[in-house]
């Protein structure tokens, strides 16, 4: 049953798989960061590099594979990137212990890993479509959510305390052996998996690369829902910087105060995802998402107010609990919403497509924000960006009838 405890044996396998690679991800948390501050001793411009480059040579990568991943077994796929970002992520804890580390390695397994995580993510997707059905998926996506947010409030304090005892790749080796606990949990799945739509030697084109954004822009519930997230997750994480300066530069919070304004407010991930299922229970996919849509973004305008003491890190931590709430609730239903909006044999290549144009968005607004805040200021910028955030629930779908629900609503489906 949808909304009993188990889902299944197979989905807690898959379930375990993420929470291990989850946990692992936020354990080792600014990893590459330190370790290119405190062993490589570079400035803020190569970190930043480090941040940019990896993520967009890895989503430029990505591309490609989304048809790769289509017209294969999804869960030889999903152990394949997971052993990819094992090997990746040991090279480095390898490289520091011969003193051979450098940062064009830095760089490289950057690229490697954001690659293996949309690839990985996009075989997933399928394989979770295939698992569950549709009333069990909201569910399955809710759950993840909920450890998503748990690894979020646990990860970097475990993965501190890590450094502090073991020293700065710590953290990388646990990251590391993390996916080799996915990789055994999906291996552990035993449910047969259905045959790719298309034999895996058959010659692919442009046609099959962009296939994942034709679908989202020719869909009339998909194609605004991703604008909106594309658009509003690309705005919220543009701030994330600029505030970062504000609170540790001129409002003088110590570093310890900035951790605790982001870290408390991860509690509210867990209320929110506890909460999508209940609420659309009650009120139907059509109108949590529409409410989730426009409360979340609500909140980031208040920013611009930010202000030194208690007070002011309590604004922080509000406008953020508030934020990360309502995003809680609309991520997960999303989420399920758009894997049954989507024909088995696109999903690969719709979540491909999903998420390397919100990756682009996210660094091409995070670069002009950066740009514009050296001309206004950063709490001009993060004003611009909250009202600018105020104006994108008119890209949510609308009317009741504008969020189908049924499989067979999708072209290709069977």
């Amino acid at each position: 049953m949808a909304g009993g405890a188990s889902l299944g044996r197979d989905f807690g396998w898959l379930w375990g798989a993420y929470t291990a690679s989850t946990l692992g991800t936020w354990v080792a948390f600014n990893a590459f960061p330190l370790i290119a501050v405190t062993v490589l001793h570079k400035g803020t411009t190569a970190v930043a590099a480090l941040a940019a480059v990896g993520a967009a040579v890895g989503a430029a990568v990505a591309l490609p594979l989304g048809p790769w991943v289509e017209f294969r077994r999804k869960r030889p796929v999903m152990v394949a990137m997971d052993l990819v970002r094992c090997g990746a992520m040991l090279s480095i804890a390898a490289a520091y212990a011969f003193d051979r580390l450098g940062f064009t390695q830095l760089l490289v397994v950057s690229a490697i890993v954001a690659t293996a995580d949309i690839t990985f993510g996009a075989a997933s997707g399928a394989c979770l479509k295939a698992l569950l059905g549709p009333e069990e998926r909201l569910v399955a996506q809710a759950r993840f959510e909920s450890t998503l947010w748990t690894a979020t409030v646990l990860g970097p304090p475990l993965g501190s305390g890590l450094v502090a005892l073991l020293g700065p790749v710590a953290t990388v080796a646990v990251d590391s052996a993390s996916y080799l606990l996915s990789a055994a949990g999906i291996r552990a799945i035993r449910a047969p998996e259905p045959p790719p739509a298309r034999e895996p030697s058959a010659r692919m084109g442009i046609g099959d690369v962009l296939e994942g954004w034709r679908h989202i822009l020719a869909h009339p519930v998909l194609r605004p829902l991703f604008l909106n997230g594309v658009l509003v997750n690309g705005l919220i994480m543009a701030t994330a910087p600029l505030l970062a300066v504000l609170m540790l530069g001129p409002l003088g919070f110590a570093p310890w105060q900035y951790g605790l304004a982001f870290a408390v407010p991860c509690l509210g991930g867990l209320l929110g995802s506890r909460l999508a299922r209940p609420l659309v229970a009650r009120y139907g996919r059509h109108r949590v998402l529409r409410a989730s849509g426009v409360l979340r973004v609500c909140w980031p305008v208040g920013l611009v107010l930010v202000h030194p003491g208690t007070t002011g890190l309590l604004l922080v931590m509000g406008v953020e609990f508030a934020l990360i709430t309502c995003a809680a609730v609309f991520s997960p239903v999303l989420a399920a919403h758009r894997l049954d909006l989507t024909a088995n044999d696109r999903v690969a290549r719709t979540l491909t497509a999903w998420s390397v144009s919100a990756k682009a968005s996210v660094a091409g607004l995070t670069a002009l924000w950066g740009l514009l805040a050296s001309f206004v200021g950063p709490r001009a910028a993060i004003g611009l960006a909250g009202a600018l955030l105020l104006a994108t629930p008119v890209l949510l779908p609308r009317g009741q009838g504008a969020v189908m629900t049924r499989e067979s609503s999708c072209p290709g489906e069977g």
